[in-house]
């Protein structure tokens, strides 16, 4: 059961600032680290993106691509009734959005401390704990999945994830996720000019890793190149039916990390990958 949110001190507050480094992480390591950065760092997420994110948007990526233009899950008229899983749902914001429409959404996130901020701006759906590479649902549980920045960043082996959800959508299901754009791995994630110049290979798909003065991971990030998105999506069971890269909109002029309208009028940010399952 999700807990109300309560003052929130992070566990294991560390006086020294995590080492970058670039190094392997298998699935163990990759998850463990990430949900304890999540958990550690839920609250400042919610404070500096909140507003951005609204309590009931959708948005596929910082371009601020929404849902009900993008229509990627489908008309939203058609949403209503629709049994729908959101995988790295943070603080659901997409699945109150869903819920709005008449859908029936599940909220799914590693981080118990994202959905404790799920819980705080409320909603009439289930929140659920748990790793998307081992989801605890039947088969066939639902009509759609979705996943905004949730969950294929972080993982080590995205097959595993995708054959997941594959085994809990029903026959004609429809798998929407977007992920950091493949192209930005070969850029530093700065917003400013800095981050113009290639600085590493595009090829090289070793896990960009913080770790503590002890070497354990506490934050994992893992490059897919594009072609490698397209071989998981279809090794896993799927058929790929549009690739999305969002243009930078002239209405939005924050940045976002290593996002940017400086960046993102001259390269992509995000890549939405729309998948079914025969």
């Amino acid at each position: 059961m999700i807990q109300e949110p309560e003052a929130h001190e992070p566990e294991g507050s560390e006086e020294h600032e995590p080492q970058a480094t670039r190094r392997d992480a298998d699935v163990t390591e990759s998850t463990r680290a990430n949900r304890g950065w999540w958990d550690r760092n839920a609250d400042e997420y919610q404070t500096e993106h909140g507003t951005f994110l609204g309590d009931d948007r959708f948005v596929w990526g910082p371009e601020g691509l929404d849902e009900v233009e993008a229509e990627l899950l489908g008309p939203p008229e058609e949403l209503k009734g629709k049994e729908i899983l959101e995988i790295g749902a943070g603080a659901a914001q997409c699945a109150r959005w869903l819920a709005a429409q008449g859908a029936r959404p599940v909220a799914l996130d590693l981080s118990h401390r994202q959905l404790q901020h799920a819980l705080r701006i409320g909603g009439a759906f289930p929140l659920v704990c748990a790793d998307a590479g081992a989801l605890p649902f039947a088969d066939g549980s639902f009509d759609l999945a979705c996943s905004a920045y949730g969950a294929l960043p972080f993982v080590a082996d995205p097959r595993l994830v995708l054959r997941e959800v594959r085994r809990v959508l029903r026959p004609g299901g429809r798998f929407v996720f977007s992920v950091t754009h493949p192209i930005r791995w070969a850029f530093p994630d700065e917003p400013g000019p800095e981050g113009l110049s290639v600085s590493a290979s595009y090829f090289d798909r070793t896990p960009y890793v913080e770790q503590d003065e002890q070497g354990r991971a506490v934050y994992v990030e893992h490059h897919r190149t594009l072609g490698d998105r397209v071989r998981d999506i279809a090794a896993s069971g799927f058929r790929l039916v549009d690739l999305v890269e969002p243009e930078w909109p002239a209405w939005n002029t924050s940045e976002w990390g290593g996002w940017s309208p400086l960046r993102g009028n001259l390269i992509p940010g995000t890549a939405v990958f729309v998948c079914e399952r025969d």
